[in-house]
């Protein structure tokens, strides 16, 4: 059931206050037309009226007829007034006098006044009948603590016991699991160490880019070493109530330390340990307490504490200064999205308790899945057994991983009705990259080529490198950039005219061919200078935008420079559609006729590729 928000049962008290308080202060019912006391003893003695009713001072009259009781009012026949407050003694003769029917009704004040408080009374009943209700709620959600507890903390909600995961379940991260392994003796034996004097480091810092096992490898070390791991989100430090982060990281660090050797594991460091004083408010005030205290308990360790706090993030770049010093966290770890062995290995832990068939060659799954972290690897392992339950299968197949890594990497397939004339230019295109890729020297090897639409793409080419590349060279960089640009040109030269489809394709040519320029110095006109305008984050995977800082002129060149590079790749494109058009249009037909080709009928397309097919890209001078 969705929980009532905090704020409706106070509204609801608070409105029912109002519309009670407006009521019973109007006084008694009061109708017809407001008019002067004086006024109305006019009307009484003109024989203008005909009936009275009086309750306390106030008094509701009729008139004998309808009449404007004010400048420009309407005709009423009701009217009312009030008696003044030392009383009339003269009222009564002159409406015995005028022989008008007098009604009195008693005065409702006392009534009122017992029904107004025993109101008050049952409003206030209902008010703290709410407010018990969520103290209630939030006290059961606590796990039945206090709200004084709630404020103070408790680290015990966090301790985790020891986990039962080892270094054997984390695969692909070796240099890391090496970093980490002495601690395992530190936590098991620290009176070996302080005894020659040396310290234990206080914290490490876990860095990576997200799902690269972060999480993971601070529970392998704490299940290696038998210790005690409290686990918390950084989050979870802050609430609406101000000084509760500080009084939670206080109670988490003597629940550790009562327990050590421990380790103290802080999920997402980054959302309390930003740099402190860029902010104003409570929410910025709250945060850099609760820092604060980190910073204070981490220096409060004595040498005799065989606590370690490991802490992770993929934003190390917005962390406080003070965070990173000598004597916090000692040591920072970097891991790096796995390598093709990594990948392999990772799949292997996946794997172990799933049956698998025999077609099934983790190894070229690795190859086929760059880029993907741990977590990626896993949700492919997981999306491939659920489609081989769907279908009813007893093992999960090559297919289905093959499958699920195109699920994964580009989503669902489209049921898109094309027609007859968009799907043989969408053939012409992808047939273009996968020519250029094909008989270009230095081009990733192709994996396959398809025109069934999955995601965003109507189709994709698709090439896997045989190594994982660490540099790149001019020469292949120069490749990409004809793959790139190979589909728009096989459209203009074979459909006698280009489309939006390749939008995506001078997007990241573009972005290429600009950091060939202005990053890594390929351009000869210009030099080895840093004219980037933006850098990209090691761990996000997206571009920061710097402030420019060379001029106008130079700007000019480097666009220059990267027409041309584009231009170059372009003119090398259409060089080898033109030499090859029958084997590429031969393609084109056979990609119409099964949608998808896997690197074997490529080749029996295009045939061999001829050794002096093209010149090496740095034989040729850049246009």
């Amino acid at each position: 059931m969705q929980q009532i928000p905090r704020w409706l049962p106070l509204v609801a008290v608070i409105v029912a206050v109002l519309v009670v308080s407006s009521l019973f202060a109007s006084g008694p019912r009061r109708d017809g037309v407001e008019v002067a006391y004086s006024r109305f003893k006019e009307l009484l003695s003109d024989g203008e009226i005909a009936h009275v009713e009086l309750q306390g001072n106030a008094v509701t009259a009729r008139l004998s007829q309808p009449m404007a009781l004010g400048p420009g009012g309407q005709p009423s026949q009701q009217l009312s007034t009030n008696i003044p407050a030392f009383g009339d003694p003269k009222l009564m003769p002159l409406l015995e006098q005028q022989g008008v029917e007098v009604i009195s009704r008693p005065d409702a004040d006392g009534a009122g006044a017992i029904w107004t408080t025993l109101i008050w009374v049952g409003l206030l009943a209902v008010y703290l009948w709410f407010w018990n209700r969520m103290y209630r709620n939030v006290a059961g959600g606590m796990g039945g603590r206090g709200i004084g507890d709630f404020l103070a903390g408790s680290a015990a909600a966090h301790d985790k016991g020891t986990p039962d995961v080892r270094f054997a379940d984390v695969a692909g991260q070796d240099n890391a699991k090496r970093e980490v392994a002495e601690l395992v003796d530190i936590l098991k034996d620290p009176e070996r160490y302080t005894r020659l004097g040396a310290e234990p480091p206080r914290g490490i810092l876990l860095m990576g880019p997200p799902g690269t096992g972060k999480t993971l490898l601070a529970k392998a070390l704490a299940g290696e070493a038998g210790v005690p791991f409290f686990h918390i989100s950084a989050s979870e430090f802050i609430e609406m109530f101000v000084g509760v982060g500080a009084s939670r990281v206080r109670k988490m660090f003597e629940e550790a330390k009562k327990k050590a050797p421990s380790i103290i594991f802080i999920d997402e460091l980054d959302a309390i340990g930003r740099v402190r004083g860029a902010g104003l408010g409570g929410g910025h005030d709250e945060r850099e307490q609760t820092l604060n205290q980190i910073l204070s308990e981490m220096d409060g360790f004595e040498g005799h504490e065989a606590v370690v706090v490991l802490a992770a993030t993929n934003r190390p770049d917005v962390l406080d200064p003070a965070l990173l010093r000598p004597g916090r966290f000692d040591r920072h770890l970097t891991l790096e999205l796995p390598d093709r062995e990594a990948r392999r290995a990772i799949l292997g832990v996946h794997v172990r308790q799933k049956p698998m068939a025999g077609d099934v060659d983790l190894g070229i799954v690795a190859g086929a899945t760059p880029g993907f972290s741990g977590a990626d690897l896993k949700n492919l392992v997981n999306e491939a057994a659920l489609a081989a339950a769907r279908e009813g299968a007893t093992e999960i197949t090559m297919r289905h991983l093959d499958e699920m890594r195109d699920r994964v990497m580009m989503g669902l397939v489209r049921k898109l009705a094309i027609e007859p004339e968009e799907r043989h230019r969408l053939a012409v295109h992808e047939a273009g990259h996968t020519a250029a890729a094909h008989y270009l020297p230095n081009a990733d090897p192709l994996y396959k080529v398809t025109i069934i639409p999955r995601g965003r793409a109507l189709g994709g080419t698709h090439m896997l490198p045989e190594e994982d590349r660490h540099t790149l060279p001019e020469d292949y960089l120069r490749d990409r950039l004809v793959v790139m640009l190979g589909g728009r040109t096989a459209e203009r030269l074979l459909l006698g005219g280009v489309s939006s489809g390749a939008d995506d394709d001078i997007r990241q040519a573009t972005q290429l061919a600009r950091a060939m320029v202005a990053r890594w110095g390929m351009a000869e006109d210009i030099g080895p200078v840093d004219l980037r305008q933006s850098e990209s984050h090691p761990f996000l995977g997206r571009e920061i935008a710097q402030p420019r800082h060379f001029s106008d002129q130079t700007a000019h060149q480097v666009d220059e420079a990267v027409r041309g590079m584009l231009a170059e790749a372009e003119t090398r494109a259409e060089q080898l559609i033109t030499t090859h058009r029958a084997d590429v249009e031969g393609l084109i037909v056979r990609l119409e006729e099964q949608e998808t080709l896997d690197h074997d009928e490529i080749s029996d397309c295009l045939g061999a590729v001829a050794a002096d097919d093209e010149p090496p890209a740095h034989d040729r001078a850049a246009g």
